[in-house]
This record gives C-alpha cells, sequence and structure tokens, in this order.
C-alpha cells in the first residue's frame, strides 16, 4: 500500500528557511516519480517541484528557482524540500505525490495529477 506523509511544516519568519520532509512507504522511491505541491489559502493547488527518480534532475516551478531544493534519500525512501529565504505568499499547505505512469515533471508540475498524495503539512511565514 503506498503511503506518503509529510512533515517538517510550522510557523517561521519571513527571510527563514524550512526543510520539508516526505517518507515514502509501500513502493520504493527510485522508480517513480516525486512532486511537491502546494494550496495556498483560497487557492488552486500549484505544482512546486518534482524529480524523476530514473535520472535525478530536479524541476522547479519557475518563481521558485534558487529558493527550493528538491533532494531524496533513497536508502531512507524519503524526499526533501528545503525552503529557503521564506515570503508570506509561500504560506500554504504542502503536499507530496508520486506518479508511475512515467510522464515528464513539467506535465506533472503543469497539471498537479499525481496518482499518490500524501495529507499535507502546513507552512505559514508570518512575523
Amino acid at each position: 500500500q503506498v503511503q506518503l506523509v509529510e512533515s517538517g511544516g510550522g510557523l517561521v519568519q519571513p527571510g527563514g528557511s524550512l526543510r520539508l520532509s516526505c517518507a515514502a512507504s509501500g513502493f520504493t522511491l527510485d522508480y517513480y516519480a516525486i512532486g511537491w505541491f502546494r494550496q495556498p489559502p483560497g487557492k488552486e493547488r500549484e505544482g512546486v517541484s518534482c524529480i524523476i527518480s530514473s535520472d535525478g534532475t530536479p524541476r522547479y516551478a519557475d518563481s521558485l528557482k534558487g529558493r527550493f531544493t528538491i533532494s531524496r534519500d533513497n536508502a531512507k525512501n524519503t524526499v526533501y524540500l528545503q525552503m529557503n529565504s521564506l515570503k508570506p505568499e509561500d504560506t500554504a499547505v504542502y503536499y507530496c505525490a508520486t506518479d508511475y505512469r512515467g510522464y515528464s515533471c513539467s506535465y506533472y508540475l503543469k497539471t498537479n495529477v499525481m496518482d499518490y498524495w500524501g495529507k499535507g503539512t502546513l507552512v505559514t511565514v508570518s512575523s
């Protein structure tokens, strides 16, 4: 049974950093695409970052390049999202998701469609 559990969210001041974790079980990370998505209050869900495990090249939403970094630890079956220089507009529920249909990260980030989702972790950026 595929399960994804996010952690690491919380309250952070503008300019601060957080690292989110996504612990996967029921499948091996190394074979599937993993994405981070977020849903700000009152807004649609949007793609944040994605990594295709077969080649490991990460993709990011254009607006987030340089501030967010996705990485994975195959030994721990865990994916991370390092978020730096956080802004109030980064406030959102952050979700990780996985998909094994073999589409590109560009597709996943654009459509926000993946097969399995975690329940999310709330990130609040506020002074």
